[in-house]
């Protein structure tokens, strides 16, 4: 077997190569010592090899492929099936064209090495979540607990079955729920004033107020002006509902949704002698 002597140009050693090595790689070998790729047939040189190399002189295609089976067992992380493939290229093809695929094997390290990092980070994103989520929630209820007390009448006429539960809350909060007082849906469906014919300048008003809404209303206050012959008014008197209903557990009650109730009073008028009146219902605020 015909040999040659060959120079690293990186460090200065020599040594033999044979020529298959270099017909095998189109003269492309490794140096034992430095580990330098180089052109063989570039770097021939006529003296002996270095005495000093004893360690025999590697091709780059050989020394490479042993490289990467050895990463592929430490770190465990690429597919063995590709690195049989590549190895088996490894073997026909020059020593160059294998070095230029080295790069591939380590984006394919450093992606698994990144790949847990990535993973380890959800975690973290969902932990900053929880507590938007918890004062999300704690905002919610506040804003319940508030409209359940401003709105506490409405929805106690609109859903009954409430009431005893806002009960309870509002015992909690120092408040009450009094009956709805929506003076649109209250009106005198009629009225009319009487002398009495056995006391004189006593007079006698009967109303009768209807309650339009499909829930149960406080009673109203009543209005009522005495007017002249010129329709001038002479005399005017607020009555509250203790005044005009028979007894305080008929005001607590309220007038039920679609009823009316009749009522009746009786008025001194001396000095007066009216002769028209008018009546109104109001809320007082």
């Amino acid at each position: 077997m015909s040999s040659s002597v060959t120079q690293c140009p990186e460090c200065s050693t020599r040594f033999r190569v044979s020529d298959e090595q270099m017909e095998a790689h189109d003269g492309i070998v490794r140096c034992g010592r430095c580990n330098a790729v180089f052109n063989a047939t570039e770097h021939l040189h006529d003296d002996e090899p270095s005495p000093q190399l004893s360690l025999p002189i590697a091709t780059p295609g050989d020394e490479i492929a042993a490289t990467k089976d050895e990463t592929i067992v430490a770190e465990h992380t690429i597919d063995l099936s590709g690195i049989n493939e590549i190895t088996t290229d490894e073997t026909t093809a020059p020593a160059a064209a294998v070095a230029a695929e080295e790069p591939t094997l380590a984006q394919q390290i450093a992606f698994h090495d990144e790949a847990p990092a990535a993973e380890i980070g959800k975690p973290v994103a969902q932990q900053r979540r929880w507590p938007w989520l918890i004062g999300s929630l704690l905002l919610l209820l506040a804003l319940s607990a508030q409209a359940l007390y401003f709105y506490r009448v409405e929805i106690a006429a609109q859903l009954p079955g409430l009431k005893p539960m806002l009960t309870s809350y509002c015992g909690l909060l120092k408040c009450t729920i009094p009956l709805p007082k929506k003076a649109e849906l209250m009106s005198i469906e009629s009225s009319d004033l009487e002398a009495d014919p056995l006391q004189a300048n006593v007079i006698t008003l009967s109303a009768l107020l209807h309650n339009r809404a499909t829930y149960t209303q406080a009673f109203p206050s009543l209005e009522l002006s005495l007017t002249d012959m010129q329709d001038k008014v002479v005399a005017r008197r607020t009555f509250a509902p203790s005044e005009y209903l028979k007894t305080a557990d008929d005001e607590k009650l309220g007038l039920a949704a679609n009823r009316e109730t009749s009522i009746k009073l009786r008025l001194d008028t001396t000095d007066l002698k009216p002769s028209g009146y008018k009546l109104f219902l109001f809320y007082p605020k």
